[in-house]
């Protein structure tokens, strides 16, 4: 059975509430959480037979949408309002990041793209583009320091 509308309210309530969101979560090793959730992610689509509509293009498509809804609440805050969140909106912004990272699992499964390994990779690059020595402090991008 689906959760319904109601279900999602009553867990942001119990999450603004201080319930956390770990759902019983211990600590684990972050790849293994990672590999974890893109089975059951994987397993989720098999089952409805979603695959078919998650084309590359789709994906990103629906990443992009999901990245709105984040951002739509933040949307006319102070900086100050932006980084102090009240605990119910809080919740309902952790709910849309699930859904950006959930398509984003998606697309680099379709797409072979090993994340973590990507990440680590940008990592690099960008220390080698924004040295310490030039870029500490500083919002310049990197062909400007």
């Amino acid at each position: 059975m689906l959760p319904s509308a109601a279900a999602e309210v009553t867990w942001i309530a119990d999450y603004a509430a201080g319930g956390g969101a770990s759902f019983g979560e211990t600590e684990v090793d972050t790849t293994d959480r990672f590999e974890r959730v893109r089975e059951r992610l994987r397993q989720f689509v098999a089952e409805r037979d979603w695959d078919q509509f998650h084309t590359p293009k789709n994906l990103a498509m629906a990443l992009v949408a999901e990245a709105g809804e984040v951002v739509e609440h933040f949307q006319w805050l102070t900086p100050e309002q932006s980084a102090c969140l009240p605990a119910e909106t809080l919740a309902e912004v952790e709910l849309e990041i699930a859904d950006v990272l959930l398509f984003l699992f998606r697309l680099c499964d379709k797409l072979g793209v090993d994340a973590l390994a990507s990440a680590e990779r940008k990592l690099e690059l960008n220390a080698l583009k924004y040295p310490v020595e030039k870029a500490r402090g500083k919002a310049t991008k990197y062909d400007r320091l």
